[in-house]
């Protein structure tokens, strides 16, 4: 039988990322959380983990913003499902974000993000 599909969260907020985590375990994921891009990027290009998808604050502390950390780990997997969660910089998506991707303007309800990443999930090619 195989797992659940393993999503890694990038959030830097504990409130913020407890949230995300408790709803993705609710709605049937397992995942990760990191607090920075760097870790985040280094997780993917380790390939010990098979992640199915990436939800990720847009401004987080450091010098990685979301946005970045997509765009490295599209270049990894052209196909991986990408969710941006965000409260201000919404208006920058169409010019920053990945294509075929998701935005999430907080504040958002838990079950927003669920079908978010299974949204992008399904739509994925069968392997």
């Amino acid at each position: 039988m195989e797992g659940l599909p393993i999503i890694l969260v990038v959030e830097d907020e504990e409130p913020l990322r407890e949230i995300v985590h408790d709803a993705l375990k609710e709605g049937g994921f397992d995942l990760t959380t990191v607090a920075s891009g760097q870790e985040a990027v280094a997780m993917v290009e380790s390939g010990v983990v098979k992640y199915s998808a990436l939800v990720t604050d847009v401004n987080l502390k450091g010098p990685m913003k979301g946005w970045e950390i997509a765009r490295l780990v599209r270049q990894i997997d052209p196909a991986f499902p990408v969710v941006y969660i965000t409260g201000a910089a919404a208006e920058d998506w169409a010019s920053e974000g990945v294509p075929n991707s998701v935005l999430l303007k907080k504040p958002f309800a838990p079950a927003q993000l669920v079908t978010a990443v299974s949204q992008l999930l399904n739509a994925g090619s069968p392997t």
